[in-house]
């Protein structure tokens, strides 16, 4: 008899990266509508601070964290290690080509070398050399991976190059569903994990920025999938309600979101993730400024299983 394996949702560990020279890039400006200016002096001494003490909040909660510090002033957007690389259930590691020239210089081989000793990731795929054909393809940035029913969800940009997409979910033995989304003014959404985010139990989605041709495809995989829909409207994707993330903790499952998103969801909604998650709110406005927030923080750490 064969055993069916059921992969966890929520990743082992988790890798983040502390900034010493923080400060929201130039270079994606232009297509992150999520994303403002700010002043690096004292934007990069509050997103240390904010790294520091979301670290210590998850590490209180029982989250496994392996922390790496980043002391590049050619790095801006490193405190999001999501974009670069990638792990999965079956010994895999997936290195990812970026949109903007200065973020590929996040790539780190001690984080790899380090994982690959720790966890044993025996297959690496190596997409970089894409972006020479400017071909991109932006990890959990531009994929959200329901990693229990193999399912693989992908928002359509400049971010997310769709033969990619494809080719790397059929290497990881995932259903690929590539979509379209834009915000009100119909400027198409940079990245995925802003829109969604899905646990083990249902899935928050800004299900009105989604095209209409697509959304019945997405309820019925939801529904397939057994997880339950949690809408979320377009002020409550633009306080980053979307972009949070299923952990272990000690006591359990908890959501990881920033503490703009905790604030900005309805007590209804808050009630219906608390039935299989403990909310941990973290406090990153400062990080928040450069269009990202809790979950582009965190690239999470899949062990091998089967």
């Amino acid at each position: 008899m064969t055993n069916i394996i059921v992969h966890s949702q929520p990743p082992e560990a988790i890798v983040m990266v502390r900034p010493h020279c923080f400060v929201s890039n130039p270079e994606t400006m232009a297509d992150n509508a999520f994303q403002r200016m700010s002043y690096a002096e004292s934007a990069s001494l509050s997103a240390y601070d904010e790294v520091t003490q979301a670290v210590e909040t998850l590490k209180a909660e029982g989250v496994t964290v392996h922390l790496f510090e980043d002391t590049s002033n050619a790095t801006p957007d490193s405190v999001f290690p999501n974009n670069w690389f990638s792990t999965h259930h079956h010994g895999t590691l997936v290195k990812y080509p970026m949109y903007a020239p200065n973020r590929r210089k996040e790539y780190r081989q001690d984080v790899m070398d380090y994982l690959i000793e720790a966890y044993d990731y025996s297959s690496i795929i190596d997409l970089r050399d894409a972006a020479d054909q400017q071909a991109f393809l932006e990890g959990t940035g531009s994929i959200v991976f329901d990693h229990r029913n193999k399912v693989a969800y992908a928002a359509a940009s400049k971010r997310t190059h769709e033969r990619l997409f494809y080719e790397l979910c059929e290497s990881i033995g995932y259903h690929g569903v590539l979509f379209d989304a834009s915000d009100e003014n119909g400027i198409p959404v940079y990245h995925s994990n802003v829109l969604m985010c899905i646990s083990s139990q249902f899935v928050m989605i800004g299900m009105d920025m989604v095209a209409s041709k697509d959304r019945e495809r997405l309820y019925q995989l939801f529904e397939l999938g057994g997880l339950s829909v949690i809408e979320l409207s377009h002020q409550q994707i633009r306080q980053f309600c979307g972009n949070a993330i299923e952990l272990k903790g000690k006591a359990g499952r908890l959501l990881a979101l920033s503490l703009t998103a905790f604030n900005a969801l309805t007590d209804s909604q808050k009630k219906q993730i608390q039935q299989s998650n403990t909310l941990v709110p973290l406090a990153v406005p400062t990080i928040e400024s450069a269009g990202g927030s809790v979950r582009c923080m965190i690239a999470g750490v899949h062990r091998l299983v089967g």
